[in-house]
């Protein structure tokens, strides 16, 4: 068995800025074929979506993939809602962490692994606006000692 490689489609950097990841899942998500070929094309977005558990099954919303251009009349809503897959025990543990107070699923990036396309699900707790704001400061931070560390140098 060779090394399975992992290709990065979509990356959701906003969901790091607005929640602390507490946990990754990987879930493979329910295509159609025109929607696997866009996505291998990088025509994916997850920056507005969001997930949700519905009678068990978990979905994502809000996830755009643009239609194929060469899919004429097999080509799905962009935005429609798709079915994550995990496992049943998975969704049940998730499903009990979501019912406390805070906690909410986000995507987190879409990628290839191997030929099969998967999401990465967090387990996430929302920011207060003064714990984006702390982010923010640090990020000043490192970036203002990294250019006095590079003017030592010179």
């Amino acid at each position: 068995m060779g090394k399975q490689t992992t290709k990065l489609v979509a990356n959701n950097k906003k969901a790091y800025h607005d929640f602390f990841i507490e946990d990754k899942y990987e879930a493979g998500i329910e295509l159609f074929g025109t929607e696997v070929k866009s996505i291998r094309m990088g025509k994916c977005s997850i920056k507005e979506s969001f997930i949700r558990i519905h009678k068990g099954e978990m979905y994502i919303y809000g996830m755009h993939i643009n239609p194929y251009e060469k899919g004429n009349i097999f080509n799905k809503d962009p935005l429609r809602d798709r079915k994550l897959l995990l496992h049943k025990s998975e969704i049940a543990k998730l499903g009990a962490k979501i019912a406390e107070k805070g906690y909410t699923l986000v995507p987190l990036q879409v990628y290839f692994k191997g030929s099969l396309v998967k999401v990465e699900v967090g387990l996430a707790k929302g920011k207060k606006l003064y714990d984006k704001r702390d982010d923010i400061a640090k990020k000043d931070q490192r970036r203002e000692m990294e250019r006095e560390f590079k003017q030592t140098f010179r």
